[in-house]
């Protein structure tokens, strides 16, 4: 069936916000007397639910108390967000030009997403928004997609989702909808899934779009 949708991704996928939030993190870390790589950080946090992230440190770091720990991040992260983001390569020029309807599908509050969005020149182009924390259900579930396709008036099946995170794409697979593996990233364990599309950057979700339609 023809694609007749998109879902974005927000975090690495429309704005350049994950190597400042691990740098964010890592640093706060630091401050806390722990020691974890900003690379192991970015692996481990990138499209997964934040409060399972810092779960499993504080499984490992039982000094670390979590709760005001995200807290903490929260606030500073906000704070360095709105010192400007930049959208993703190609993103602002394909969103702009892209004919079919859109939303984002986001395991983050709606307030970082639209304020990273903001930020990035990217919020005025989207009307519908899903956040995990309004669905309550966080990547790798298949709810927020399946609430994102609802705000398009579509099924998960008519739509393209453009995912950063394995965690993301499992998500958007588990829905039925077509997933395309954006960015740096291989995505090693989609490679025989009929749905998962690799997509590095805009030019090959265009492509790949075209493609689809």
């Amino acid at each position: 069936m023809a694609i007749k949708g998109v879902i974005f991704d927000s975090d690495g996928t429309l704005v350049d916000s994950e190597n400042v939030a691990a740098g964010l993190l890592h640093k706060m870390l630091i401050e806390c007397g722990i020691e974890l790589p900003e690379t192991q950080v970015l692996r481990r946090f990138r499209g997964v639910q934040f409060a399972v992230f810092v779960a499993e440190l504080c499984k490992e770091h039982p000094t670390l108390d979590g709760e005001p720990f995200m807290v903490a991040f929260r606030e500073r992260s906000l704070d360095l967000f709105r010192q400007g983001l930049q959208p993703m390569p190609g993103a602002k020029a394909f969103v702009a030009s892209l004919d079919l309807p859109k939303s984002v599908a986001s395991n983050g509050p709606r307030l970082k997403i639209e304020t990273c969005l903001g930020q990035a020149g990217l919020l005025e182009h989207f009307d519908h928004i899903a956040s995990a924390y309004e669905v309550r259900s966080w990547k790798p579930a298949p709810g927020l997609i399946i609430e994102a396709a609802r705000l398009l008036g579509l099924e998960p099946h008519e739509c393209l989702l453009v995912e950063d995170s394995v965690a993301g794409a499992e998500a958007g697979l588990a829905a039925g909808a077509h997933v395309a593996g954006f960015g740096e990233f291989e995505f090693p364990t989609f490679g025989h899934a009929a749905n998962f599309h690799r997509t590095p950057t805009y030019d090959d979700v265009s492509e790949l779009l075209q493609r689809l339609r």
